[in-house]
């Protein structure tokens, strides 16, 4: 038990704070990912619902190769070939390569990632939101840009969480693939740190204990904001 302990103080020769700093940048990437996911999403449930022939077929391209490839292997071609597309196209205006942050990668990689999956989410809970409400935005003159933004998306909200909250556990744990390109997250941590002391146990409990007080937080988070969203919708027993 010392030894374990020793293993995973947090200073030297321990390595308790290389993982929490490891969790932090899991963290940082699931956030940004998640909400580059989100804008993906709005602008492609709203681009399937209401864009032109070819605009949807671009998107559903998009959300079918997206979610019909293995994660890990959009997140390689993502990675290595986004990368190099950048520096191919500053090659083109002549301008110096530029130096792509892995934490800026992993970010756009994980929010292309999610932003398949949250476009259907959210194309579908519009879709749930009662047609009267819409016909009653247009009654009182509302464009279609107000409509969205003051009827169409707060009615949505309490369809979409359920959707969404699945979709933020999913991405805190679709950070774990990044460390096949060595993006020095948790789970890459914790490899170092059980190839360098030999105490894969100690060290792969300790990642997923970590992971699993993230989901144990997170969902107490997402469990206070569906309570709130539903606040005067009629529940299935008749009350609100």
């Amino acid at each position: 038990m010392d030894a374990t302990l020793q293993l995973l103080s947090l200073s030297a020769p321990g390595w308790g704070g290389a993982l929490l700093a490891g969790l932090l940048t899991s963290l940082q990437v699931a956030v940004g990912g998640y909400l580059l996911g989100l804008i993906i999403g709005v602008g492609g449930a709203a681009g399937k619902l209401w864009g032109g022939p070819i605009l949807r077929d671009l998107l559903e391209v998009y959300t079918t190769v997206v979610r019909g490839v293995p994660e890990l292997v959009l997140i390689l071609i993502l990675y290595y070939a986004g990368t190099d597309a950048v520096n191919q196209v500053t090659m083109l205006l002549g301008l110096p390569p530029v130096d792509i942050s892995g934490l800026a990668a992993g970010i756009f990689v994980i929010g292309v990632v999610q932003g398949a999956y949250a476009t259907e989410v959210l194309r579908g809970a519009i879709l749930a939101v009662p047609p009267g409400q819409l016909e009653a935005a247009r009654a009182y003159g509302m464009s279609p840009l107000l409509s969205l933004r003051r009827v169409t998306l707060p009615a949505m909200l309490p369809y979409a969480l359920p959707g969404l909250s699945n979709l933020w556990l999913i991405t805190t744990k679709d950070t774990a693939l990044l460390a096949v390109v060595g993006f020095a997250e948790l789970t890459l941590v914790t490899r170092q740190a059980a190839g360098t002391t030999k105490a894969y146990l100690t060290f792969f409990l300790a990642a997923g204990a970590l992971y699993l007080l993230v989901t144990l937080v997170s969902s107490l988070l997402i469990g206070i904001l569906e309570k709130r969203s539903r606040r005067g919708m009629v529940r299935p027993g008749g009350t609100s």
